[in-house]
């Protein structure tokens, strides 16, 4: 991607080195300095060490050259997203308001609960903001053979995608009615969510391409590469040797390069209707 003068998004906040905090609160703290009596130990000493992690404290980190390039770049990306979105809100007669972004390493605190790096990129509709730590994109190279910064592009574009949902009110209608059906059913649910959030990213790369001249050779390769190495079914059958449909939630192989590359394609949010057609016509 040509992304050469562009600016960086300032939604982004940085926890890199960072521990998720522990709140204990009075009982908590009460309870921690009964079981420092019951060892032997100083209770003091022992709260210390407990508010030493508590709040986020930092710890030595010390990023590399390469995750600052990475940074850098997720920055730019962002701040594409809001200038797409911010253009094509206005076409609907709405106004775009962006997510934040935080980096994190190891695990993080969200409005939506702990998580950690295993978790991969996600978004929480709690607090609006998108999760990612760097790593990911190593491991994607790595585990995946899917690399390229499209494909990098692609991941945030996706999570971003969410946020897009959360802004129209599809994700909550879409959670709502998760709570109401079976597991599969929920499932399926699920999956058109996703593609959509694909179909959404690829609706990005177009109309930023269209405003910034970003693509360039093999970057739309990177981005289907990636998709078709994301889908549940390879996922599955790398990891267990088969697939079980029913207990897909994100979409196949086929259906997210299909759905990215339609956005990719038209770029036309209109077009990114996953919930009217038939499950098996996704």
């Amino acid at each position: 991607m040509n992304l050469e003068g562009r600016r960086e998004s300032t939604n982004v906040e940085d926890r890199r080195g960072k521990k998720v905090g522990i709140g204990l609160g009075i009982g908590g703290t009460i309870i921690v300095g009964l079981i420092a009596l019951l060892m032997g130990r100083n209770p003091s000493e022992v709260l210390q060490t407990v508010n030493q992690m508590n709040g986020g404290a930092q710890t030595e980190y010390t990023p590399t050259a390469e995750e600052e390039e990475l940074a850098t770049f997720t920055k730019k990306i962002l701040a594409g997203t809001e200038d797409v979105w911010n253009e094509e809100f206005k076409k609907m007669g709405r106004e775009y308001i962006p997510p934040k972004l935080v980096m994190f390493s190891g695990s993080v605190q969200s409005g939506c609960g702990n998580a950690s790096s295993s978790t991969g990129p996600f978004y929480c509709s709690a607090d609006q903001t998108v999760y990612i730590d760097l790593s990911f994109f190593s491991s994607m190279k790595e585990q995946l053979g899917a690399d390229g910064d499209f494909a990098y592009a692609y991941v945030i574009a996706h999570e971003v995608g969410h946020h897009v949902q959360y802004l129209l009110g599809t994700l909550q209608q879409a959670h709502q009615k998760m709570s109401q059906v079976s597991k599969t059913e929920s499932n399926q649910i699920s999956v058109r969510l996703e593609l959509q959030a694909d179909f959404y990213a690829g609706v990005w790369a177009y109309n930023d391409n269209k405003m910034f001249n970003s693509l360039e050779d093999g970057d739309i390769e990177e981005g289907l590469n990636v998709a078709s190495k994301i889908g549940d079914d390879y996922l599955q059958k790398r990891a267990q040797g088969y697939t079980v449909p029913e207990s897909f939630n994100h979409g196949t192989s086929a259906q997210r390069a299909k759905w990215l590359k339609k956005g990719i394609h038209t770029g036309d949010i209109r077009q990114g209707d996953t919930f009217s057609p038939a499950y098996s016509q996704l």
